[in-house]
């Protein structure tokens, strides 16, 4: 089953499930990196710092060996002697442990980034259990484990023996120098093995990142199914979502038919489409789409304009131009300026007329507006 499971999950991981990955503390990490960033920090510290280092140590010892025999049985001074050589111990390897301990805390956030997950403390009490970590041990896994442990060791191994033969000479030759140039020669070589060293892993991690990140990947795959209800549990069943958008739909279309009694003058088809505009000269530059509609939607449309005394214009072709370019909201088109104007005008007239029981003025002959859509 577990291989039918592993063999499903083809799909690439989503994210949401990459980021719930990292809510429990499963991000993409390689040892190697960091052993090679600390290995490659500690050697350039010391191969930099190595002279200042020694003469800082050499001094602390010998500040050490020159105290008296009174100071060395008396408890205060020893305590103050032991305090103060703490400090200027410390004081001495600090720059060299703080680029160590900066190489140690970027390194691992090169390729996973910052993470801090709770779940990750969390003891994971299947780890114990003596046959699963048997089944660990002997798996495709923990045999590939196995063999990089081995390439590592074989790459470290040559990198050792190429740097003592070439400083085998100089180390020999420490004896005859000086104790304070000795000191700081013997910590420049170990910072120079260091660096050797640090390079063997180096690219023992270019090899590893990438590897590391494949896994990673591999490990957050998901079958087709699994992103199904991933997509399920995250935007509700295509049941509900379709409910959803109905009565978004329905809850749109009410506040549309309730604009509709303030428009000045429904645009009509007359039969297919329908389209309320509505123009406050002293609010608005053009006027304004509160109402459109197809079929049913606009006979709707035009039912509410005459309920309300709405004045209706039937012109085909400035309606199909408002309704395909248009949206609720939205001011009309520049190129539909002087079509809508006569419109408007049109209703003005009609408005005056009423007012003074005038006979209506003649309605207008709407001219095509010119539009590549229609």
């Amino acid at each position: 089953m577990a291989d039918t499971d592993s063999r499903d999950r083809t799909e690439s991981p989503t994210q949401k499930r990459v980021e719930d990955a990292r809510r429990r503390g499963r991000v993409p990490r390689s040892r190697d990196l960091g052993a090679a960033a600390v290995t490659l920090a500690g050697g350039l510290g010391l191969y930099s710092l190595g002279g200042l280092l020694g003469g800082r140590l050499l001094e602390l010892m010998r500040n050490g060996l020159q105290l008296s025999a009174a100071q060395a049985l008396g408890n205060d001074s020893m305590l103050r002697a032991l305090a103060s050589g703490a400090l200027a111990g410390a004081q001495a390897a600090a720059p060299l442990l703080g680029l160590i301990l900066a190489a140690a805390v970027l390194a691992p956030l090169a390729i996973g980034g910052w993470n801090f997950s709770a779940a990750a403390l969390v003891p994971q009490w299947d780890r114990l259990d003596p046959v699963n970590g048997m089944r660990r041990v002997f798996s495709l896994q923990g045999v590939f484990e196995l063999l990089k442990s081995l390439a590592r060791f074989l790459v470290v191994a040559l990198v050792a023996v190429l740097v003592l033969r070439h400083q085998f000479r100089a180390f020999t030759s420490l004896s005859n120098e000086p104790a304070r140039a000795a000191v700081g020669h013997a910590l420049t070589l170990a910072g120079t093995a260091l660096i050797a060293f640090g390079g063997a892993l180096a690219a023992i991690a270019a090899v590893d990142v990438p590897l590391a990140l494949w896994q990673h990947s591999r490990s957050l795959r998901m079958s087709r199914q699994e992103i199904r209800e991933e997509a399920r549990d995250t935007e509700g069943s295509p049941e509900v979502r379709n409910r959803i958008r109905r009565l978004q739909q329905d809850m749109a279309n009410r506040r549309m038919m309730a604009a509709v009694p303030t428009a000045d003058v429904v645009i009509t088809n007359p039969t297919h489409y329908a389209v309320a505009l509505r123009y406050d000269e002293a609010r608005m530059r053009a006027p304004v789409v509160v109402a459109k509609g197809a079929d049913l939607v606009a006979q709707r449309i035009r039912e509410l304009g005459r309920e309300h005394s709405v004045p209706l214009v039937e012109a085909p072709p400035l309606a199909r131009a408002l309704h395909g370019s248009c949206e609720l909201g939205d001011e009309i088109p520049a190129r539909l300026y002087a079509v809508v104007a006569q419109v408007l005008t049109y209703v003005y007239q009609l408005r005056t007329a009423r007012r003074i029981g005038a006979a209506p003025p003649t309605p207008p002959v709407i001219d095509a507006p010119e539009s590549p859509e229609l």
